[in-house]
């Protein structure tokens, strides 16, 4: 018998870039995993007769008025062997945080115990706080990144997973030669495509520019192009980081990217503090996407990366925890940190507008699918993609005391700045309710 699933109360979500439409009194029917029809409440029953299915397959949720339906939210860089050190280590900069820090915990997962422990914690947790979508950093070693990939799979999670290539190592038992990184990437990947997975892809992931060589670099991306897949890295973080490329490298980080040819409309670049114009006009060129991740760029004091600069210059941007250089793997701090980063940005500007919460869930929704190039499958209720979302309830035992009545936008604004993983109250992926109090 086909079930369609039936959500009537307020319901918000983007239709495009920075443009939020909220359906008061609203319903979304969804039938499996995908959006049948989105609208108000007087048309349901038009839908209803157009869907002809009998009234003993319609399973109708009511919302509460405390609560809001929203699509899942997405992270658009995030890694996951770091989250044992979220909270640890930002008396660093970059540089000498992955030397310390990072560096020292990656090189542990050789041990699979390790990596299942950490990896079934740092999902539960994403999921936990809304996370539908998370675009994973691996780990260097094969068989523990594919311990992600059956985190990710297991908790029916939407992903991509990345086994980082790195030839250049501080460490001599973690790098790996030339030969050994195309190879164990096209195993990598030719494992994780063999699972079939309608959730979960394989992405290609040279850590940074200084992690590799031009050569490198350059086989990756032809991987890359081979399988049709995505490509993950960073640029312009860190002041020191971008003088080691310009003098390794004798070219900007744009030009080593696109000399390499990783640069594409299939790229995630996490960070982008210090573009210029000509390296914004490169991501143009190419569609390339930034992955912002304010709360990372404090912790690590790498600077303050003006978002609402590279929206204007019609850069595809989305929003990363970059955990555990970010303190938190909640998408929910990292919009109320992005808020905070363009605010700071305002005060040595003048006509100069803020990001401000509407904004910022673009950011985290459609505008991550979009980084994501996955916006034809989720990011918004159109009809037709996939029904990843959740219910966010004010009135919980949580951090909001919802002492008056607050309207949907409201709502929504209390659970951006006070919110957390308590006022996620249901988490769907595909249609399957993976959360629910």
């Amino acid at each position: 018998m086909i079930t369609v699933k039936i959500f009537i109360g307020n319901i918000i979500h983007c239709t495009g870039k920075l443009k939020i439409e909220l359906l008061e009194n609203g319903f979304v029917a969804v039938q499996g995993s995908q959006v049948l029809a989105l609208g108000n409440r007087t048309e349901l029953n038009n839908i209803i007769e157009q869907i002809n299915v009998p009234p003993c397959s319609l399973k109708i949720h009511y919302l509460k008025k405390s609560q809001i339906l929203i699509p899942g939210l997405v992270d658009t860089h995030i890694h996951a062997p770091q989250y044992p050190n979220c909270g640890l280590g930002y008396d660093k900069t970059l540089m000498d945080w992955l030397d310390i820090y990072t560096f020292n915990l990656e090189r542990k997962y050789r041990d699979l115990d390790l990596a299942k422990k950490v990896f079934d914690a740092v999902v539960r947790k994403t999921l936990d706080n809304g996370t539908t979508t998370a675009c994973y950093f691996g780990s260097l070693f094969n068989e523990a990144s594919l311990v992600l990939v059956d985190s990710v799979i297991s908790h029916g999670q939407r992903g991509f997973v990345g086994k980082i290539n790195m030839t250049q190592s501080p460490f001599k038992d973690y790098v790996e030669t030339p030969q050994e990184t195309v190879d164990n990437t096209i195993k990598f990947v030719e494992d994780v495509l063999a699972k079939q997975s309608n959730l979960v892809s394989p992405i290609i992931t040279p850590r940074f520019a200084p992690s590799l060589e031009l050569e490198d670099m350059t086989q990756l991306g032809k991987i890359a192009q081979k399988y049709n897949l995505r490509i993950q890295t960073h640029i312009s973080e860190n002041l020191d980081e971008i003088s080691y490329v310009k003098e390794h490298f004798g070219m900007s980080y744009a030009e080593v990217y696109e000399t390499a040819q990783l640069l594409t409309n299939k790229t995630i670049l996490a960070h982008g503090i210090y573009l210029n114009q000509d390296d914004i006009d490169k991501l143009k060129k190419y569609q390339t996407a930034i992955a912002h991740c304010p709360d990372s760029n404090i912790c690590l004091k790498s600077g303050l990366c003006d978002v609402k600069h590279l929206l204007e210059q019609d850069i595809i941007v989305g929003l990363g925890t970059d955990a555990s250089g970010g303190s938190s793997p909640s998408i929910r701090s990292a919009m109320k940190s992005a808020l905070d980063t363009s605010i700071s940005v305002s005060f040595n500007k003048s006509n100069y507008q803020p990001l401000n919460y509407q904004d910022v869930f673009y950011l985290a929704t459609l505008g991550g699918a979009k980084a994501l190039a996955i916006e034809e499958k989720i990011g918004n209720f159109e009809a037709g993609k996939q029904f990843d979302a959740l219910i966010i309830d004010a009135n919980v035992n949580g951090p909001i005391d919802y002492l008056q009545y607050c309207s949907p936008l409201e709502i929504l604004q209390k659970f951006i700045y006070c919110g957390d993983d308590r006022n996620v109250v249901s988490v769907f992926v595909a249609g399957d309710n993976l959360k629910s109090l």
